[in-house]
């Protein structure tokens, strides 16, 4: 997930609030690749080196690992020739520029951007471990089991692709990076439905299922063949991400008498939605690796252990209702 005018990945129960939306506006690009400099160094670099012998040359000099991840000869120039035009910016006492929507990042192996990219494998693999021990401390009879695994398989799915945009920006990772995080999303609203309507309710649960299935189709397919609108992913994400926010805080007053675990849940969506507050700190990056957007991700990572805790002292608590008969709620 990168810190650009208009590229943002939102997280498990995340979604970007409207102060956050402020800063998203849509660009079609960014100052330092609208310079003549670098058009001109992009331009004469792949005239001389991505052509003839200079082309194989390259070709076989290549890291397989470069190759793997769809790094051309022409992306090289651009890479390079980004660095050339940084350092003209900063000779002449001008700040960093950014590049197609993206800071400058020192490139590290293959990863374009090695530190989102670290930090959306930390959230996946944090997931995993927390998904893993739900299931080894929640019986699979427990009304929630199956809702919560189907969560974490989509957010595990989300955080995969998440990684890989960060490890090499194309038009497909970008895309299924973008659709898989307004999926969990979706699902969270979903999650959020089957625990507070779902349990007595199941048709309720089913009519909202369809609903938001039928919204997801709907997005992507707009995104996909109609328009592929920043500013309208990040006004539809915004809305839907409102909506979980006050439907889990509305659940969470709601029981903070009857169930002394409410808090958790509470600190989680509060946390994630304060937290992507941190993209308004937009700035170059760290030692050319470290970002608004990495912090973002970064901190991320420890909000995964405690909504978990709460999902499995949610479960065993409707399993022990569900046990002595009492009605769920």
């Amino acid at each position: 997930m990168a810190s650009r005018p208009h590229r943002r990945i939102p997280a498990s129960l995340v979604a970007f609030t409207s102060a956050v939306l402020l800063v998203l506006a849509p660009a079609s690009g960014s100052q330092g690749d609208k310079e003549p400099v670098y058009r001109d160094c992009v331009k004469q670099c792949s005239r001389t080196n991505c052509t003839g012998a200079r082309l194989r040359g390259f070709e076989s000099a290549q890291p397989p690992y470069m190759a793997l991840t769809g790094w051309t000869c022409r992306d090289d120039c651009r890479y390079q020739c980004m660095w050339t035009t940084v350092r003209l910016y900063q000779a002449e006492g001008y700040g960093v520029p950014q590049f197609h929507g993206k800071w400058p990042f020192v490139r590290f192996l293959c990863f374009e951007e090695p530190a989102s990219a670290l930090a959306s494998l930390l959230n996946g693999l944090a997931c995993l471990l927390m998904l893993l021990r739900y299931r080894s401390a929640v019986p699979r009879q427990c009304p929630m089991y199956h809702t919560i695994t189907a969560f974490s398989l989509v957010s595990l799915n989300a955080w995969f692709w998440s990684t890989v945009f960060h490890t090499r920006d194309t038009y497909l990772t970008e895309k299924m990076d973008y659709f898989c995080a307004s999926a969990v999303i979706l699902y969270s609203i979903y999650l959020c439905c089957v625990r507070t309507l779902g349990l007595r309710r199941p048709g309720v649960s089913s009519m909202v299922g369809v609903l938001l299935i039928l919204a997801f189709t709907s997005h992507v397919s707009y995104l996909t063949f109609v328009s592929f609108d920043y500013g309208y992913n990040m006004a539809a994400n915004a809305t839907i991400g409102i909506i979980n926010l006050l439907w889990w805080l509305c659940w969470c007053w709601h029981h903070r008498r009857a169930l002394p675990y409410w808090w958790k849940c509470g600190v989680v969506v509060l946390l994630l939605h304060g937290l992507a507050l941190l993209e308004l700190l937009d700035f170059p990056p760290l030692f050319w690796v470290l970002d608004a957007h990495a912090v973002w991700h970064l901190s991320t990572v420890p909000v995964h252990f405690l909504f978990y805790s709460f999902l499995i002292d949610d479960s065993l608590h409707l399993l022990n209702t569900e046990k002595i008969g009492v009605k769920l709620e």
